[in-house]
Parts: structure tokens; C-alpha cells; sequence
């Protein structure tokens, strides 16, 4: 049980990869919080994680707003007793060129990843100082933290942005043994990523097969998708991770796609 007597509040965990994060520290002793705008599906991941015998809780988080996100970890803290680890994880697309992309999505898009990124930080930080027992931060980075592609100017300049924030949060936080780390996949198969694959067929004017094979596996060594599996093992190793001797880092998730 290597994250026994833990407490993570995993954002946009009602899903896809926070699901998976979530499911795997459960297994593993920590008491997990579903932090999600979908309160119904983050109850019903909370409670299936409950019917396993885990400890589980929901609660609804619109990361973007400061008060939602102060008044769910203090939410946390009171059931709980404290905050762990937090998985900033809630993340959405938007494909569009530049020339097309509105302002209000920019905005948008920005504004989930990284004021998203940042105000849980602030929160889960303060929490984390006071309680005087350190702490882990893991960002939900991408390979689109170090490469670009066409389409994706917001989500890029998003996920590099989140390389900047976790450094700082790691040399602020190492005086009180909070680390601070980026994991960063390759394209994994969410529906996040099944509904980009219609939308670049469209916009490229190729078939989805050919989306798959030459978009969005091009560059892996072996043509494979990452898997929830592989980012939640992982996230499973960050958290657990006894020390500040890995911090400030990316972890590349992606079946070689970019390499450092």
C-alpha cells in the first residue's frame, strides 16, 4: 500500500485518465477525492471506488474558479483531515488554426489548464505548508509540453506553460518537502482524444485512419497509443516517490515520441 493513510484530490477525475489516476490510488491505500464539474459522474466513480473498499469522495470543482477551488479543499480538509497530493488533471481541446482560433476560446482553453493549474496549486500548497508533512503536485503535462503540433496553439502554449509553473512550485515548495513534477503522455485513447480524431480528418482533409497513423502515432516508436494504465502507474510512482531529489521534472509517458 504505498500511498496508505494519503489524501489526493485528482481534478477531472470523473474520467478518462483522472479516473484511472483515481482507481490505482485507491488500490493503493490513499483516500481519493473526484474533484469534477460532473458531479453526478464524479459521485458515481466515488462511489464505485467505495464498493471496493476504498475511501472516496466527490466533489464538484469548476477549476476555474478560485472560490469553487478554495471551497473544495477546504471541503477535503475537513472530511479528510489534510491534502497528500494533488493531481491537476482537468483538461479540455480545442482545434481550430490560429487565423480561426476566437479569443474567447483562447481564453478558455488557458484558463482550465493553467489558472485551473494554478489555483489548485495555491490551495493545495497552503494546505500542504500548514499541515508540516510535505507533499506531492503532479501536473497532467503532454508531449505538447516539449513539441508542437498545427491546430493546437492554446493547448500547446498551455502544456508549456505548466513546465513553468511546476519548476517554480518545486523550488518554492522543496523548504517544506512539497516536489512538484509534470507527467507528460503521448495521445492516449479518452474521449478527449476520440473526438479530436473526426475534427483533424476534417480539418486536414484525410481519413481518421490516416489521423491515427501518420497525426497522432507518427512519431511513436512502436504505433502505439499510451494507455490511463500507463500515466496512472505513473502518477503512482510520483506520489510515492520518498524525497525532493525528483522534482521540478517532466516525465515523458509516450511510447518514445519525444525523447530528452
Amino acid at each position: 500500500m504505498q500511498l496508505k493513510d494519503k489524501v489526493a484530490i485528482i481534478t477531472g477525475a470523473a474520467s478518462g485518465i483522472g479516473r484511472e489516476i483515481a482507481i490505482e490510488y485507491a488500490r493503493e491505500g490513499a483516500s481519493v477525492v473526484i474533484a469534477d464539474l460532473a458531479l453526478d459522474a464524479a459521485s458515481a466513480t466515488a462511489e464505485e471506488i467505495k464498493r471496493s473498499g476504498g475511501r472516496a469522495m466527490a466533489v464538484a470543482m469548476d477549476v476555474t474558479s478560485e472560490a469553487q477551488v478554495d471551497q473544495g479543499v477546504a471541503a477535503v480538509v475537513a472530511a479528510f483531515g489534510g491534502v497528500d497530493i494533488l493531481i491537476s488533471n482537468a483538461g479540455i481541446q480545442i482545434i481550430s488554426p490560429i487565423v480561426d482560433f476566437t479569443f474567447d476560446n483562447w481564453k478558455k482553453m488557458l484558463a482550465i489548464h493553467l489558472d485551473g493549474a494554478f489555483l489548485t496549486t495555491r490551495a493545495c500548497m497552503r494546505e500542504m505548508i500548514k499541515a508540516g508533512k510535505g507533499g506531492a503536485i503532479i501536473y497532467m503535462g503532454s508531449v505538447h509540453s516539449h513539441e508542437a503540433s498545427p491546430l493546437k496553439s492554446a493547448y500547446v502554449a498551455a502544456k508549456h506553460g505548466l513546465l513553468g509553473l511546476a519548476r517554480v512550485a518545486a523550488k518554492e515548495g522543496a523548504k517544506d518537502h512539497i516536489r512538484a513534477n509534470v507527467i507528460c503522455p503521448g495521445f492516449v485513447r479518452t474521449p478527449l482524444v476520440d473526438k479530436q480524431i473526426p475534427e483533424q480528418a476534417a480539418a486536414l482533409h484525410i481519413s481518421e485512419a490516416e489521423v491515427i497513423k501518420n497525426v497522432m502515432l507518427k512519431e511513436t516508436i512502436d504505433g502505439e497509443f499510451t494507455t490511463t494504465q500507463d500515466v496512472a502507474q505513473t502518477a503512482l510512482w510520483l506520489a510515492a516517490f520518498p524525497s525532493t531529489a525528483l522534482s521540478g521534472q517532466s516525465i515523458l509517458v509516450s511510447h518514445g515520441w519525444h525523447m530528452q
